[in-house]
């Protein structure tokens, strides 16, 4: 049947077919029936004549609970290359696929990446277009994949369309893709449609029929068919319902038999032909045989390949099921579990849905199945039907909690917050109550709820531990502690999360723990936490959660070089399984570690990956805190401009949620650029506000690791008194603590404020100063050197201005180094010009695709790293090649040398 009306869109689809450009595919929107499939299946043709291969798949209604499902339809034309595949993407794939027994569940987005590579690899030996129609049905896992996929092959020769529902959503809603919505046909189109399709109808009934089709392709095919037995009332329907009476009236026609079989069909989650056939033979008490299935193929309900049964329409599908009595729907049911007894996990399934009231057994025998689920969402689908079958109210809101859990493990938050407002239905005890508190505040570290919530947690941790879940309790009080890192609860609600955390019978190095006083208490519990990172920094890289644990609490006390060693690590290691969820949250410590400790060339791809993959697994607040960073070493290498525009961003999130350390970071680097632009009064402004607990950006750890720049600003703007007081403050947290960070804050600021014992000051601070802390010794060397030539001391000064220069130079610290130099031209001694170096020539993607490139790891190892394909890292490399003036990677290791290179 030719297209009527879709020129325009029809045009656009074949633009995406010759070549994606910016965007790796587009998303098809309309309601039922507007003709998504019908423009897709002319993208087909149109490919298949072009010589483009064409993968498929398609969410169904009945298989939208299986993990991979639709990932499964997809792919399994490829699964040959599986073998080719680096060994932990091949196992990961395989296992969600179905295709091996795996330990364990595999990351979504390691899953991802298997999937791109294999699509990479497919492609370059011929341009795919991949198909994926009603993706609102598609599995969640399945749909989130196709995601990543979309976000990455806008390199490849590849394109993806999708169909989405107008109303519905979908992670490839949020996937980049270009946006095709499709609206009713003009009315000269919808007339010569329904023409075409029934050529002899009354004019009457012609003109009802437009009228009530408005424009909808779908119903102007459809409805045409059962005109005569529509009555009144339908015409007061929805059109997709007015559809399914359509389809429905169809099926009345047909054989008993075949009506059987297309309901079993409808409710079979696999289409396969030998399930309906042995299902309908049970219900019919007669062998069935493939020749039921013709009327409904002659009626155009269904398509049949050799082992598959397909509905023409998703409403096609949704019509007959619907159509169907409670009782047959139950038989139906009953006869595929029957079918499928050895397959127990999908026999079980059928069991509980033919079951009509509570079923306490089944309840337990689902729960069971839940517990070794290889998929989380299986296992969220399985407890919530075990729920509904539980005959006790506590039953039913334990097994509900315990789904939302699991929801929120998988990161479902509106799964979750579904399941705990279905538990909250039934009277829960108070601890079922606490329980549902706490799983719905951790999706965003309860930043937006009341701090007095922590005390609650508190008492939850307390009496989940006396209940011997000492895990479970630990997993509590590490929410309540973020909630301290991102809010301030006041000192009462931080000493209570302390006496339980003391209290748990855990040895006191548990890695867990050591964060959580880390979180709670920084300063008061600085040294002894700082002496159990220092023992275990020998140990990185056997757990990456011990190590993302311990690299949190190394920044929360001010161990910046431990920071980034154990969060460098975890980053490694989250890489390796593809817990993307979690990577952000290292690779922002990491980088925020780095650019403090001046390590400019490794924090920014670092801050730009944190960014990019927190928008991509959406974690808003981990988004703002990198962009802030981002906007630190922005100004750190003096462009103000692009640092203004990323601190814009980052204020705008974190006063949305009053993230504090988002709000700190931003109040710091408009400290610096206003420190570099001589706004000295300004800068101390800026600064101060970090420090006054009324202020949204008062962080009390993260205030005493930015004492240098506050001392800078205080010393030029004339604020010593200030300052003096301020750190009268603090003197007591340097007794409590080892943190690195207050102590060299502590010694700068009392170095360039002394008077008759500064040389003595500065002397002890340069010989306390860690080689690991470049940037710190740098603003040393400048600030002596600039207290020596007021001294008239300037033979003695330039010495150190010389090395505040070089350090600067080095590490890119631009308005740093500029005024080194000046001081040098007041000391008589001239500056050569700063030649820019490489890493400042690259974007911080490309950045990080050279450092990695210049370690000789290949195209598919880099791309393994930053989840790329190789053929993608192959372009980017093409572009830096060029920027660097060089041609070989020889030429890019001796540009990037080993020490300088992340990830290693």
């Amino acid at each position: 049947m030719p297209l009527f009306g879709r020129d325009a869109e029809l045009k656009d689809l074949s633009a995406y077919l010759e070549g994606p450009g910016e965007r790796s595919g587009v998303l098809i929107e309309g309601g039922p029936g507007i003709g998504k499939s019908a423009l897709v299946a002319e993208s087909v043709t149109t490919a298949a004549i072009a010589g483009v291969r064409v993968l498929r798949t398609a969410g169904t209604e009945a298989e939208q609970d299986f993990a991979y499902a639709g990932l499964h339809r997809l792919l399994y034309p490829l699964r040959r290359g599986l073998d080719a595949l680096p060994k932990r993407q091949s196992e990961a794939l395989a296992t969600a696929l179905g295709l091996a027994d795996g330990t364990g569940e595999p990351s979504a987005y390691l899953v991802g990446l298997a999937a791109l590579t294999l699509l990479s690899d497919a492609a370059a030996e011929r341009p795919l277009l991949i198909v994926a129609e009603d993706v609102h049905w598609l599995d969640r896992l399945s749909a989130e994949v196709l995601a990543f996929l979309a976000r990455r092959v806008d390199t490849e020769p590849i394109v993806l369309i999708a169909t989405i529902r107008d109303d519905a959503n979908s992670p490839l809603s949020d996937a980049e893709l270009a946006r095709l919505p499709l609206g009713p046909l003009p009315d000269d189109q919808a007339a010569a449609l329904l023409d075409f399709a029934a050529p002899d109808l009354p004019a009457a009934v012609r003109r009802r029929l437009l009228a009530e089709a408005r424009g909808n392709p779908l119903a102007l095919v459809e409805l045409p068919t059962t005109a005569a037995d529509l009555d009144e009332s339908a015409l007061t329907l929805p059109l997709p319902e007015r559809l399914e009476r359509a389809f429905v009236a169809r099926t009345a026609t047909l054989p008993p038999a075949c009506r059987c079989a297309l309901l079993l069909a409808a409710l079979d989650d696999s289409g396969s032909i030998a399930e309906i056939l042995a299902a309908t033979s049970i219900l019919q008490q007669t062998p069935a045989d493939p020749e039921i299935l013709a009327p409904a193929t002659e009626a155009q309900l269904i398509d049949l390949s050799p082992d598959t049964l397909t509905f023409r329409h998703p409403l096609m599908r949704s019509a007959v099921a619907a159509a169907a009595t409670p009782e047959q729907r139950r038989g139906a049911h009953l006869a595929l579990a029957e079918v499928l007894t050895d397959l127990p996990d999908r026999s079980l399934r059928h069991r509980a849905a033919a079951t009509l009231g509570p079923d306490e057994q089944i309840a337990a025998t689902l729960e069971n199945f839940a517990e070794r689920a290889r998929h989380r969402e299986d296992a969220i689908t399985t407890l919530e039907r075990a729920a509904a079958l539980s005959r006790s109210p506590a039953r039913r809101a334990d097994r509900l909690l315990r789904a939302a859990e699991t929801a929120v493990d998988a990161g479902r938050r509106p799964t979750a917050e579904r399941l705990v407002a279905a538990a909250r239905t039934v009277a829960l005890t108070s601890g079922q109550q606490a329980i549902a508190n706490w799983l719905l505040s951790g999706f965003d570290d309860g930043v937006r709820e009341d701090p007095s919530r922590i005390g609650e947690l508190a008492d939850l941790a307390a009496s989940v531990a006396s209940d011997g879940h000492v895990d479970a309790a630990k997993r509590i009080l590490w929410g309540a502690a973020m909630r301290c890192f991102w809010s301030e609860p006041g000192r009462d609600a931080r000493r209570t999360l302390l006496a339980v955390a003391d209290e748990l019978p855990v040895p006191d190095d548990d890695p867990r723990l050591v964060a959580v006083a880390a979180y709670v208490a920084p300063l008061d519990r600085g040294g002894p936490v700082i002496a159990h990172l220092r023992a275990r920094a020998a140990a990185t890289g056997h757990d990456p959660e011990v190590d993302r644990f311990l690299g949190s609490a190394s920044l929360q006390v001010g161990a910046f070089d431990l920071a980034a060693q154990f969060s460098a690590a975890a980053a490694t290691g989250l890489r390796a399984v593809g817990a993307l969820g979690a990577l952000p949250r290292a690779l922002t410590v990491q980088s925020w570690s780095l650019t403090r400790l001046g390590d400019l060339a490794a924090a920014a791809p670092a801050a730009a990956e944190a960014a990019a993959f927190a928008r991509e697994t959406g974690q808003p607040f981990m988004h703002g805190l990198a962009i802030a960073v981002q906007a630190e070493i922005a100004a750190l290498r003096g462009d103000y401009d692009q640092s203004g525009t990323l601190l814009t961003e980052a204020e705008r999130i974190g006063l949305a949620s009053g993230a504090r350390p988002v709000l700190a970071t931003v109040q710091l680097t408009r400290g610096l650029v206003a420190l570099g632009e001589g706004r000295f009064d300004d800068a101390f402004t800026d600064l101060l506000r970090i420090h006054d607990p009324g202020d949204p950006s008062h962080s009390p750890a993260l205030r005493t690791y930015f004492l240098a720049e506050l001392a800078e600003a205080a010393i030029r703007s004339g604020n010593t008194r200030h300052l003096r007081d301020l750190l009268d403050g603090l003197e007591p947290a340097t007794r409590s603590t080892s943190s690195p960070a207050l102590h060299i804050g502590m010694r700068y600021a009392r170095a360039v404020l002394a008077t008759d014992d500064a040389e003595e000051r500065f002397a002890d601070a340069l010989a306390a100063a860690a080689p690991a802390w470049p940037a710190e010794r740098g603003r040393l060397h400048l600030a002596y050197g600039e207290w020596l030539r007021r001294q008239r001391r300037v033979i003695e000064s330039r010495t150190h201005l010389r090395t505040a220069r070089a350090t600067f130079d080095a590490l890119g610290f631009t308005a740093w180094s500029a005024r080194a130099r000046r001081e040098l031209r007041g000391a008589g001694e001239t500056s050569p010009h700063r030649t820019p170096d490489a890493r400042e020539m690259l974007t911080p993607h490309e950045l990080s695709i050279a450092q990695l490139a210049a370690t000789g790891l290949t195209n598919r190892e880099i791309g393994q790293q930053l989840y790329l394909s190789h053929r993608t890292v192959s372009t980017h490399l093409h572009r830096i090649f060029p920027k660097l003036d060089i041609s070989s990677r020889t030429e890019l290791a001796h540009l990037f040398p080993p020490e300088a290179t992340p990830n290693k």
